[in-house]
């Protein structure tokens, strides 16, 4: 099944800009039909979900065209692109520590809020031994 460039914004979430914004910076080459109007397959969603989940994970522009090179030359790349993914891996997975630890303050403030207006009243500590 193919899909017009509306379609598949649609489908993907994302704007036609930014499809086209993919297609100049080489992440997304879709067919053109007899009209030379862009046409999008069911592997094209798939390719596209995939590329904004890197995208959310922090990974930069330059990063995604590396990652889409090696994809294109086929899996004598399989290394790098497992290399790559597996720092960016390495990286969100600091992120979510750090976030848990803004969650846990978060939380023990709230906490002790709830106490102070119940009577509970004690000192509060930001880090605890």
């Amino acid at each position: 099944m193919t899909y017009s460039i509306g379609e598949f914004a649609e489908i993907v979430g994302v704007n036609k800009s930014t499809l086209r914004y993919y297609e100049m910076e080489g992440l997304l080459t879709p067919h053109r039909n007899e009209n030379n109007l862009r046409e999008y397959t069911d592997h094209d969603i798939g390719w596209v979900q995939f590329l904004l989940h890197l995208k959310n994970s922090g990974m930069t522009m330059t990063e995604l065209k590396q990652y889409t090179q090696w994809r294109a030359m086929g899996d004598d790349t399989i290394p790098e692109r497992l290399d790559l993914l597996e720092q960016r891996k390495h990286l969100v997975e600091q992120e979510i520590k750090a976030l848990q630890q803004n969650l846990d303050i978060l939380n023990r403030k709230i906490v002790f809020y709830h106490d102070q207006l119940t009577g509970n009243k004690y000192e509060f500590v930001l880090y605890l031994d």
